[in-house]
């Protein structure tokens, strides 16, 4: 699924479940996790493994990949990337700084409502309900405001890396093409600087399969 919607440079990975035996991880990883549920645990080391894999296929060290700040996964110097999971997938993309590519942003869900507490008010704009309203009436085997909150956490990951600082869910307008399997998010505060030049959009792919959604950002270099 991941490799449909990522451009060559990038080296993806994903696994639909875990493996057995798990992934091994780095002492520095353990201590991460030492304390956390089997669920957290398991789905660390499994997306660990898929990194380092993606980061094997293009030449890269077996180092630790640790959660940096707000979580972001440190990478080895010389490449960035993106890691996702969620029940019954984890997936993972690296590719070489310097490149063609700026910042990568990945995100997978169940392909399943919202929870109806108000979330949809929460993470959309009032122009975006409209959207996903439209959306629902012509293409309603799609959970559209699941894709919206997936799509938005695609943005966010792809925009932390860039510029170091917080992204509401406000801060996006997101908007989709159901036929293309594309959709656009407008940035509504000053966008990252990439060489020079700033960035006020992002662009992205989706798909869903096997009860899976899954987003994806790539910021080109200019």
């Amino acid at each position: 699924m991941i490799g449909e919607l990522l451009p060559p440079p990038v080296s993806a990975v994903e696994m639909f479940g875990d493996p057995e035996p798990l992934p091994e991880l780095f002492p520095e990883e353990e201590a991460v996790v030492a304390r956390a549920v089997a669920k957290r645990r398991t789905e660390f080391a499994t997306v660990r493994g898929c990194a380092r894999t993606a980061l094997e296929r293009l030449g890269g060290p077996r180092v630790p990949l640790l959660p940096g700040e707000r979580g972001a996964p440190r990478w080895p110097a010389g490449f960035l990337g993106s890691m996702t999971h969620c029940a019954g997938y984890r997936a993972a993309a690296v590719a070489r700084t310097g490149g063609t590519l700026a910042s990568i942003g990945l995100d997978a869900e169940p392909h399943e409502p919202l929870r109806d507490d108000g979330v949809l008010e929460l993470v959309s704009l009032p122009e975006e309900r409209e959207h996903l309203a439209k959306l629902a009436a012509g293409h309603p085997r799609v959970r559209w405001e699941r894709l919206l909150f997936s799509a938005k956490e695609s943005v966010y990951k792809a925009w932390f890396p860039l510029t170091g600082q917080w992204l509401g869910f406000e801060q996006a307008r997101v908007t989709f093409d159901p036929g293309a399997g594309t959709f656009e998010a407008e940035l509504l505060v000053p966008g990252p600087v990439v060489d020079g030049v700033g960035v006020g959009r992002f662009g992205g792919r989706w798909l869903v399969r096997d009860g899976v959604l899954l987003t994806a950002i790539t910021v080109p270099r200019p």
